[in-house]
């Protein structure tokens, strides 16, 4: 067999096809490279716009139940997406060209926000943008796992992980600077910083494309022309559905955190002025992304002594804890910088945990042949539960008050935790 530069070869078998298959002896090759570069870079275009868009939707004089709402809906179209690429690719085998559309669609949903004056194309542009995340992220991984050998995927994995999150970590620090650019130069209308901001992001958005289609080479992928997509998801097991019954109760109530920066930047707004508490709001996420990354490993570390169950129930709890704490916050009409960060770094902590151990818990369930169409469910699942809480939190603020709205979200979190703690694991 010829052996390549960016894969030398050692042989191995396939388990699911029983032929043998090609691995290359190094992890870190050109393709794991190519997607942690490209992750990064998907990350700068679309986390830059998520920092600073609950400040546009501000500037606009749009209300809180229009973000919550197309955060919301914006969720469940990348889950459902999630489900339907991993099935497509897997049935047809097709895999880097869906990639590629995926990319290429987040970009094009900032051209769309940059132009908006109003909620449609806003919606449109979110709604793009989420597509295309969710029809990239479960075959960009196939291709990983399938360019190293699997007593390596841990650190390849990890590598992608990391770069994924220098994006979302520098994406919004280079909104949040960004944006503070832009007001220097003055406009009449206030709006004119934001959509430059919107602007600029179409260049890392553009480079991804790039990176992937020129650095990346799908190892190939058998079709399975045989695959029934409903009779997969009927043959569920009963355990598992009703995992999926907490997992979801719990996510009626865990609301998208751009609701959570709105929150921040209507608190702050009154001592700082719009622009600057949509600066500080923003530093506040990026807070919460670096807790969540230095969180995630220790995470695993309990998991793996105290059972992953038992860690994902005190993440239940602290999520419950940070709508809890918004509540509060709201209530007292707080502008103090240390409180609204402390809220932040809980809800850091547990997104640490719920993203890390809801998949371990499902891998624990399930049979490993069956492993891709359950982690669509479970997306399907998160993906419909967080459009009705961010619909629903957003509503209730914009028709009762923020504090009912975030007291309903905390209510529901603590029934999904308490139906979580009743799950036998055996």
């Amino acid at each position: 067999m010829k052996q390549s530069n960016d894969y030398p070869i050692a042989r191995s078998t396939d388990a699911t096809e029983g032929i043998p298959r090609a691995k290359p002896a190094r992890w870190l090759n050109r393709t794991v490279g190519g997607v942690g570069l490209t992750s990064a870079l998907g990350d700068f275009c679309y986390e830059t716009t998520t920092v600073i868009l609950p400040g546009f939707f501000a500037v606009l004089g749009l209300p809180a139940a229009l973000l919550g709402i197309i955060e919301g809906i914006a969720d469940a179209v990348a889950s459902f997406t999630k489900m339907a690429a991993g099935f497509i690719a897997d049935k047809l085998g097709h895999r880097k060209l869906l990639v590629l559309i995926g990319y290429g669609l987040t970009p094009l949903g900032q051209a769309l926000i940059a132009l908006a004056v109003g909620w449609p194309l806003l919606m449109m542009g979110r709604l793009v943008s989420w597509f295309g995340k969710g029809l990239r992220g479960p075959l960009r991984d196939a291709i990983v796992a399938q360019a190293i050998r699997p007593e390596t995927r841990g650190r390849a994995f990890g590598f992608h992980r990391a770069m994924d999150t220098v994006g979302a970590v520098l994406g919004p620090l280079l909104g949040i600077g960004l944006l503070g650019w832009a007001q220097t130069l003055h406009w009449a209308d206030p709006s004119r910083a934001f959509r430059l901001v919107f602007w600029l992001t179409l260049i890392p958005g553009a480079l991804a494309v790039l990176s992937f289609l020129i650095l990346v080479k799908d190892p190939g992928h058998r079709p399975n022309p045989a695959l029934k997509f409903f009779t997969a998801l009927r043959e569920l097991p009963p355990r598992f559905k009703r995992y999926l019954g907490a997992v979801g109760l719990f996510g009626i109530g865990d609301f998208s955190h751009t609701l959570l920066i709105l929150a921040a930047t209507q608190l702050l707004t009154p001592s700082m002025g719009v622009v600057r508490a949509a600066q500080v709001s923003g530093l506040f996420y990026v807070m919460r992304n670096v807790t969540q990354v230095v969180a995630s490993y220790p995470v695993g570390i309990m998991a793996d002594r105290f059972g992953a169950k038992h860690v994902l129930v005190i993440g239940y709890i602290l999520g419950a804890l940070t709508g809890v704490l918004t509540v509060a916050a709201f209530w007292f009409s707080t502008v103090s910088i240390v409180i609204i960060a402390g809220i932040f770094f809980v809800a850091g902590l547990y997104m640490a945990v719920q993203e890390a151990l809801e998949a371990v818990i499902t891998a624990d369930m399930v049979s490993a042949d069956k492993l891709g169409m359950n982690y669509g469910a479970l997306g399907t699942v998160n993906g419909s539960a967080k459009f009705i809480s961010s619909s629903l939190v957003g509503i209730l603020w914009t028709a009762v008050s923020p504090t009912f709205g975030f007291g309903l979200a905390a209510l529901l979190m603590a029934a999904g935790t308490v139906d979580l703690m009743r799950l036998r694991m055996r």
